[in-house]
């Protein structure tokens, strides 16, 4: 349903899109459609049928045709993470992440998690960048070098003191190569855990197993840093118990000396007029122990999951860079890119020749980076893909019920379908109308989610 206020603020020709569509014969089910997507910013525009039949009978039990579809199209979620490009199946992916973080944590039957794996040593760490330069920061109560009381959304943060001596290369080259630091990390890892149980890394491997689950965020400055979850389990992972060594104060005494050691370090060679760097992790680490819900502590499960899905929907937003590959250098001006961010930008292309295996130009718009913002190792808790598929099933059985074919068995159900990809995207109007639905979506969640919380809150 629409009113006035779904109108207010629209320019001419997008409010008279707009109520073209709300006035049209088929607005009801196109409405229907974006509910479905959850309020897609950019659906995917398919054609085509399906029919499902009878294996024994040949009896047709459902057709289905997108003839009679508004714009004889069907609309579905275009499943983007970034919420720079769509905010409503970002949320998705969010809450997506929070429940695989959550499930790492705290367990989940329905997902073959133990809820004993809250017993297991676990830390947040966050492994960051070292520094490139001063830049205006908020030290405290103290101001900064600049002499400065910054505000907290104060948009010098984060930017060099002196961008004329600032080791913008040097930024970039860290970006770039922040995925092999991870895995020069993870490995000097279990060396560091067996030496301090005592033992050789081929019994570490016979009697524990190191979890992880991590997200990339940027800081202002534009240097990516990990947030990370480890977690100790027995050899099969979270449904054994941890050897009676392990500790989450070992685990973190473990994790500082990785991070530190000689071995997370990694020598990219002299070039042209860039001198030889030793990239390492930032001296700035934080590693803290994980604890359960209700025990007083801040850092519970649900926090650091709530934390880690936050950051898994970003990418380098929020340093003013491009959500997408730029194309020339010119691109910038036209998007008003801070100049910060725009030498880092430079910097990638000054570099692209002289390091052509690192592809920085082609991952400029990410400062260099080019890893995964969110990933996990195998056996920290369930996939993206499980949920995924969860989710798809509920909505085929919900389907199905809908239809009356619920109760059939579905070996002797069988579906054929054609279908065409046939465009993406809303006209202006539908856009607009299509961020209504999605924010009613997120008030109906929100409202939900209050409300559990406070059953939660009571039940303590």
């Amino acid at each position: 349903m629409t009113d006035t206020a779904t109108f207010a603020g629209l320019d001419p020709i997008t409010l008279g899109d707009a109520l073209r569509v709300a006035g049209s014969p088929d607005f009801a089910r196109w409405e229907d459609q974006i509910r479905r997507t959850g309020g897609c910013s950019n659906p995917i525009h398919l054609t085509g049928w399906t029919v499902t039949k009878d294996k024994t009978t040949g009896e047709t039990l459902h057709r289905y045709s997108t003839e009679n579809e508004p714009g004889g199209r069907l609309r579905v979620a275009c499943g983007n993470r970034r919420a720079s490009r769509c905010p409503a199946c970002a949320r998705t992916y969010s809450a997506d992440t929070y429940h695989l973080i959550r499930a790492g944590l705290a367990g989940d039957d329905r997902r073959d998690i133990p809820a004993t794996v809250r017993d297991h040593p676990r830390v947040f760490a966050t492994l960051t960048a070292p520094s490139f330069g001063p830049v205006h920061n908020r030290p405290g109560n103290r101001p900064c070098r600049c002499g400065t009381r910054h505000a907290e959304d104060a948009p010098e943060l984060g930017t060099p003191l002196d961008p004329e001596t600032y080791d913008y290369a040097g930024a970039v080259l860290f970006n770039n190569h922040a995925g092999q630091l991870w895995q020069r990390f993870t490995n000097r890892l279990r060396r560091e855990l067996a030496s301090r149980a005592g033992i050789t890394q081929t019994l570490l491997k016979e009697t524990a197993r190191i979890s992880y689950g991590k997200v990339a965020e940027f800081q202002k400055r534009g240097a990516i840093h990990f947030h990370v979850i480890a977690r100790i389990d027995g050899p099969d992972g979270p449904g054994t118990p941890p050897p009676h060594w392990a500790s989450p104060t070992l685990l973190e005494d473990a994790i500082r000396a990785a991070a530190r050691h000689s071995y997370t370090t990694i020598t990219v060679p002299a070039e042209g007029d860039e001198p030889s760097r030793s990239l390492r992790w930032g001296d700035q680490l934080d590693v803290r122990p994980v604890k359960a819900f209700g025990d007083g502590s801040e850092l519970t499960e649900q926090a650091v999951a709530s934390y880690v899905a936050k950051y898994a929907t970003k990418a380098a937003e929020n340093t003013g860079t491009l959500d997408r590959r730029v194309g020339e250098l010119s691109e910038l001006d036209r998007h008003e890119v801070p100049e910060h961010t725009r030498r880092l930008i430079r910097a990638c292309k000054e570099l692209d020749p002289l390091y052509p295996d690192r592809r920085l130009w082609a991952w400029a718009h990410m400062l260099g980076f080019r890893g995964h913002f969110s990933s996990k190792s195998r056996r920290y808790s369930t996939t993206l893909g499980a949920l995924r598929q969860a989710r798809a099933d509920y909505r085929a059985a919900e389907q199905a019920e809908v239809l009356g074919l619920d109760d059939i068995e579905p070996d002797t159900v069988l579906v054929l379908a054609d279908w065409t990809y046939a465009g993406h995207g809303h006209s202006p109007g539908e856009s607009a109308l299509a961020a209504t639905i999605a924010r009613d979506l997120q008030l109906n969640r929100d409202t939900a989610r209050e409300a559990l919380a406070d059953q939660l809150e009571g039940e303590w």
